[in-house]
């Protein structure tokens, strides 16, 4: 395996540690351990981030290695998540490459994650040509970037507050359902009517491409309180889902909207999306 690069990559952003394993280009093995605990906080608990990632490393890595069936002696170099990110979740990855890399007297690449969302596209057998645009949609992050060349790339439209996942995390704990927040609202909102309630879509009609998601995580407060705080009438099952559904509805709309108003004034065929809300069914079946 000498005469091929195999590159081992060690990302702890934030609350998943994880390990893969590439080579020449080919997913070998990604292995991640997700904190499960952080649903006790209703969120990301930063410095119980950082001590977790302390004690999975070393296990998901040597998973890593039983799972790409090689060894240490076969890579040829490390890759780290350098950020952005939690800063102590972050220095854990760091370190450990760094260290890592050290001991095996090996090259280790310090790679910016929000790049890396942009080029996971081109592991994909359709590949994006240039250029092309892609939507970054994360618990942390929401982009708008236009993708001119090979690393040559301007951000033309971003979140002003909230990043939308944070927006889905935020409205399901009013909702008072599970962390994370994002693949419970798209459940559930399979079961609501979306047109049942009017929520916000900030810029909707400005010539940014920018975001927005702190107003509709306000709305939805303000919804609950107006109608149920206080009064005779509960929340029941279907009103959750109505509220999913609803707040879903307007996310999405303004994501397309701003992304494919974006393709248009760049004269842009190809779009791409990448993060952990790009998972998001509705999303993907609209666009």
């Amino acid at each position: 395996m000498k005469n091929k690069i195999t590159i081992l990559g060690i990302e702890t952003s934030c609350d998943e540690t994880s390990v893969a394993i590439l080579q020449d280009g080919e997913i070998l093995s990604n292995v991640v351990s997700s904190q499960e605990f952080h649903h006790n906080y209703g969120g990301v608990v930063p410095e119980l981030a950082s001590r977790a990632h302390l004690q999975f490393i070393n296990p998901v890595l040597k998973k890593a290695y039983l799972k790409a069936k090689i060894n240490s002696s076969d890579i040829s170099a490390i890759s780290y998540t350098k950020g952005p990110g939690l800063m102590g979740s972050l220095l854990v990855g760091v370190n450990f490459a760094k260290f890592y890399a050290y001991g095996l007297n090996l090259p280790s690449i310090a790679v910016n994650h929000i790049e890396a969302h942009i080029y996971s596209s081109f592991m994909e057998e359709v590949k994006p040509e240039f250029p092309f645009l892609t939507l970054i949609i994360s618990g942390g992050h929401t982009q708008l970037v236009l993708i001119e060349s090979e690393f040559k790339y301007n951000v033309i439209g971003e979140t002003k507050d909230d990043a939308v996942g944070e927006a889905f995390d935020k409205v399901a704990k009013l909702l008072k359902l599970p962390y994370p927040g994002g693949p419970q609202i798209d459940k559930l909102s399979k079961l609501g009517d979306c047109n049942s309630i009017k929520f916000p879509m900030a810029f909707k009609n400005d010539d940014t491409f920018n975001f927005s998601f702190s107003g509709i995580k306000t709305s939805v407060l303000y919804y609950l309180k107006d109608n149920f705080t206080d009064k005779s009438e509960k929340l029941s099952e279907k009103n959750i889902y109505d509220i999913c559904a609803s707040f879903q509805k307007s996310v999405v709309d303004i994501l397309i909207q701003k992304t494919f108003k974006a393709s248009e004034k760049y004269n842009i065929k190809d779009v791409a999306i990448a993060g952990g809300v790009s998972a998001n069914s509705e999303l993907r079946k609209k666009l």
